[in-house]
């Protein structure tokens, strides 16, 4: 299978991200990340989740953030809303585009959102319907797709269940998510194989978290089987909750280096976007986990 010639990033730092920072983060510097990341040449962020300030303290500014950022002509600012409460905030708020988001495990669906799968893509459809109706697209996330933290292995089978569901409903886009990272490139091949017999190749994107130093390998894998869209974080922010003391989302920059590598268009400046996970983790006092962005700073 051939590389596809250009790769769309979805850039979830701003978002899952921060989200899980012991530490309050300013809306200003919010502000400052997202548009800093819009003139590296990102073209769809992940700007906040529309959830209970008491779940999620680090989003309970998304009113502020959603209303007062600087939208840059071409960016898709996209929120996260699990429920009709959070979809109707995000679109008074304006959002682009919004996200829900799935499970293939039974037992992280339990303890991440108190319902079954069933039970959660059940509360899904008024969402879609209400996003239908404003003209808002609607994006799908699967969680678990290579493993999960509760219920070990994850069958392929049941990942496409889950995505499939999601995509009749209405997701015009359903990202993979490897949430606790714990995939390998031939896993990742077959539990895309299964999805993609039910989804068009085109209608998915890729959510590897690296945990476990796979990430890159695993987005290797599936652009060879013709994954186009990736979702990722700058300076790879963003912890794993249930792997303790593990590193989360793979780092956008060094997503980046990869694509340009193969050959493959991003229309995202490396230097830029390594500045600005230089700057945030600065910031926010973090380690910068992009060992692109480290590389760079140190020249």
């Amino acid at each position: 299978m051939a590389f596809p010639q250009s790769v769309r990033l979805v850039e979830v730092g701003a978002r899952d991200g921060l989200q899980n920072e012991p530490e309050p983060v300013s809306t200003e510097t919010k502000f400052e990340l997202i548009d800093r990341l819009g003139a590296a040449g990102l073209r769809h962020i992940e700007a906040a989740s529309f959830v209970s300030p008491k779940w999620v303290p680090q989003m309970a500014d998304h009113r502020e953030v959603m209303t007062g950022l600087k939208r840059r002509e071409g960016v898709v600012y996209s929120a996260l809303t699990p429920n009709l409460k959070g979809l109707e905030a995000a679109l008074e708020c304006g959002a682009d585009e919004v996200a829900v988001f799935g499970a293939a495990s039974e037992a992280f669906s339990q303890k991440n959102i108190n319902c079954s799968v069933s039970e959660s893509l059940e509360r899904f459809a008024p969402v879609l319907e209400r996003a239908k109706a404003a003209k808002v697209r609607v994006r799908g996330y699967v969680s678990c797709v290579l493993g999960c933290p509760y219920e070990g292995e994850i069958a392929p089978a049941k990942v496409s269940e889950v995505a499939k569901a999601l995509y009749e409903m209405g997701c015009y886009e359903v990202s993979l998510g490897d949430t606790i990272g714990t995939g390998t490139p031939l896993k990742a091949k077959r539990m895309l194989e299964a999805v993609a017999r039910d989804i068009p190749m085109e209608k998915l994107g890729a959510h590897f978290h690296d945990t476990y130093g796979q990430a890159l390998a695993n987005l290797y894998a599936v652009l060879e089987e013709g994954i186009a869209v990736i979702d990722s974080s700058v300076a790879g922010l963003g912890g794993c909750p249930y792997a303790k003391g593990a590193s989360g989302n793979v780092a956008s920059e060094d997503v980046i280096y990869l694509l340009n590598g193969l050959g493959i268009d991003s229309g995202i400046d490396l230097d830029a976007l390594a500045a600005t996970g230089t700057w945030i983790t600065q910031t926010i006092g973090r380690p910068n986990r992009s060992k692109v962005g480290v590389a760079i700073a140190a020249q």
